[in-house]
């Protein structure tokens, strides 16, 4: 069984420099050059969603030295990659509080998004300045707002209709997260996806992601085949 929707969460850049004795932005660059095989390796196994967490809400609190070269590295693969995404039938979407990111990193953002948005093939989310807790706040306010404008009646509300204000609606059915990942060993989910995974298997795997592999992600693949998923039943 392969699992329709996985999600990473992306750990380790940091610790993989120091164990080499390089800045943690060496780490970062390493990691980066990763995603390309990944999103190939998800596409090649069937997978139709790849999630991938790059930037939480919370980083914005790293040193402007290091954010700095986060979004650089995001630009240069949005600029790069376009073209290969293209040619593997890849879909891109970019969710979290977009606005904060620089005028032309946003405008890169919807370029490449439009670009690729008539594809078939693997969607590939990138979560930037993200955190669910934000997303869940966002979609409750809009709902508030729609209740009050007249848009909708209070008892129309149900888990269903929530799912439609939040920032992967646009994945449909495949938004309900199958498998989430955590490299480097670390086992939380650091307000990731909090509602799409609400029935989601977790995998804590101990590779750093500068070593993720194809093969890994096959591991992690072949774990989740094991698994009984009873969604609360017998």
């Amino acid at each position: 069984m392969i699992p329709k929707h996985v999600a990473i969460i992306m750990d380790g850049n940091g610790r993989w420099a120091k164990a080499r004795g390089r800045p943690r932005v060496f780490g970062h660059i390493r990691g980066s050059s990763r995603i390309k095989s990944i999103v190939e390796g998800a596409s090649d196994l069937g997978i139709r969603a790849l999630t991938l967490y790059a930037f939480s809400t919370e980083n914005w609190t790293r040193p402007d030295t290091e954010l700095t070269v986060l979004w650089k590295l995001l630009k240069k693969y949005l600029i790069k990659e376009v073209k290969n995404l293209e040619a593997n039938n890849v879909r891109l979407k970019v969710i979290g509080e977009i606005d904060k990111l620089a005028p032309e990193l946003q405008t890169l953002v919807k370029s490449s998004e439009a670009c690729l948005a008539k594809n078939t093939g693997l969607f590939l989310t990138f979560c930037v300045s993200y955190g669910s807790q934000r997303e869940i706040v966002d979609a409750t306010k809009r709902i508030v707002n729609d209740v009050i404008s007249g848009k909708l009646m209070a008892t129309e509300i149900n888990e269903a209709l929530f799912e439609n204000y939040l920032w992967t609606d646009f994945l449909g059915d495949l938004a309900k997260v199958d498998l989430l990942i955590r490299t480097s060993g670390e086992q939380r989910i650091s307000n990731y996806l909090l509602w799409q995974a609400a029935y989601a298997e977790f995998l804590f795997m101990d590779v750093l992601w500068p070593d993720f592999s194809k093969e890994n992600l096959s591991q992690a693949v072949n774990d989740f085949s094991k698994r009984q998923r009873r969604f609360g039943g017998i």
